[in-house]
């Protein structure tokens, strides 16, 4: 799955489509995956406590349930470059949508631990498909002076998707009296957690059938008439929708189909780009930023807070991660994707570490001390705001952007599920860490927001302003 060849002249660069609200709707419809994945990865943090108490699991048995669908996304997204460019970019988003209803059903229906983690793994499936497709489909549709601000449109929306998560489980826990295991209508309240996700992924897959397939795709399997449409759509009239297609068709002529073969070097295994993907993937999982959605009302609670507010200071979190999103949407373009970058490793190092000298004060009972407890609290949430500002949004653009035409679908895979195998390693050891030390935890995530900082100026090199086929 390639995306979309923007010439290297004048002509792909100039394009402005006529109806820019068109444009956005297809990109933010596709992106409606994005909100997928983000609620999906967040709304087990409602049900985590509720889980471990009804199934009666131990740390590492719990860390295993709620990181295994991780696994499922690792393989998800390292199938769906290839499932996309035999049965086209649509086709998948509907799969995707299929997995994530049947995943939200099953999820919140179990009748064993065994059962509700094989839920997690088919709608890992859909979250890894989805977190390949959005980015790739997004780049191939939008004209190239908007590609970095629709191209954002995903991290956007998965932090979109975990901020409802958490404003429908603070609700749910509210109707349940503040019991997570409190019945609603015949289920617990974690049950219907889980199980809202239904609406949403209905929507996703209704929204896929109003939006037009990727030029890129129409042209490989020979529908030349379709594909002038959409690129009239997408880049507007006044482009010679002729030349354009010539254009797509001589850089599909240089290219051949990417496979993993193609992203072997002859010293380091992986060709140079392709590891400074996977540093990108990796990087963006090992400061733990994802501790903060799946855990996060665990972590309040066993510091002291009670289940409501340690819920609510969930759904803050994820407010401040939609604000500081929109912040890298709006500079993302101006200022360049590497600045932003390295800003996001400076103030996340900071705020960890605070974190972990706030955590170091933890009382015999388990709560924080007034000064320390206000201190972690903020720290959590510049956190989150500098890691939403920087490695929210650039891994995905840069991953979107930075692979050269002839391996672009195959890279993106393998730096996908690199970033799946960093995030599932992150989550299923959390538990069995902070049980082991919390303030340790957190200055292990603080080295690795240091290290982020010289890889960035050392391999990372910027993308903006570039035609795709410049890439590499």
């Amino acid at each position: 799955m390639t995306s979309t060849a923007q010439p290297a002249g004048t002509e792909g660069r100039k394009a402005h489509p006529d109806h820019l609200g068109h444009v956005i709707f297809i990109t933010a419809a596709a992106a409606m995956g994005g909100f997928l994945f983000g609620y999906d990865s967040s709304v087990i943090n409602g049900a985590v406590e509720a889980i471990r108490h009804r199934y009666d699991v131990g740390s590492a048995g719990l860390a295993q349930v709620i990181a295994i669908a991780l696994i499922g996304c690792a393989i998800g997204a390292a199938t769906a470059g290839r499932i996309a460019d035999r049965i086209g970019r649509i086709r998948v988003m509907q799969i995707a949508a299929i997995l994530f209803t049947v995943s939200a059903v099953g999820s919140a229906l179990p009748f064993a631990i065994w059962d509700l983690a094989i839920w997690r793994i088919v709608g890992g499936f859909g979250i890894g498909m989805a977190s390949v497709i959005g980015p790739a489909y997004i780049a191939e549709v939008a004209p190239p002076a908007y590609r970095g601000r629709l191209g954002s449109f995903q991290q956007g929306a998965i932090v979109i998707g975990i901020a409802v998560s958490q404003l429908v489980n603070w609700g749910i826990l509210n109707l349940a009296d503040g019991d997570q295991r409190g019945e609603l209508a015949g289920l617990e309240a974690w049950q219907w957690m889980l199980g809202v996700m239904v609406v949403p992924a209905v929507l996703y897959g209704l929204l896929s059938f109003a939006i037009p397939e990727s030029p890129r795709f129409l042209i490989s399997v020979g529908r030349h008439d379709k594909a002038k449409e959409v690129l009239a759509e997408v880049e507007g009239q006044s482009v010679d929708l002729d030349v354009r297609v010539g254009e797509i068709e001589q850089a599909m002529r240089r290219e051949h189909k990417s496979s993993f073969k193609d992203l072997l070097g002859s010293k380091m295994g992986f060709l140079p780009i392709v590891w400074v993907g996977i540093g990108l993937s990796v990087f963006q999982q090992l400061v733990g930023i994802n501790v903060a959605f799946y855990y996060s009302s665990t972590l309040w609670q066993s510091v002291g807070i009670d289940p409501s507010s340690s819920f609510f200071y969930s759904f803050t979190t994820s407010i401040i991660n939609i604000i500081g999103t929109v912040i890298a949407m709006i500079f993302v373009d101006k200022i360049g994707r590497r600045p932003l970058a390295l800003i996001g490793s400076a103030g996340m190092a900071v705020a960890l570490a605070l974190e972990a000298w706030a955590f170091a004060a933890k009382t015999a009972s388990g709560a924080l001390p007034s000064t320390e407890g206000t201190v972690a609290l903020i720290a959590a949430h510049a956190f989150v705001l500098f890691f939403a500002l920087s490695w929210g949004v650039v891994v995905w653009v840069f991953l979107g952007e930075m692979f050269p035409n002839k391996i672009r679908a195959a890279a993106l895979g393998v730096a996908a599920s690199a970033q799946w195998v960093a995030n599932w390693a992150i989550t299923a050891s959390f538990p069995s860490l902070s049980d082991w030390n919390l303030s340790g935890t957190y200055v292990i995530y603080t080295i690795f927001a240091l290290l982020s900082i010289p890889f960035v100026l050392k391999f990372v090199k910027e993308t903006k302003g570039k035609a795709l086929e410049e890439m590499g």
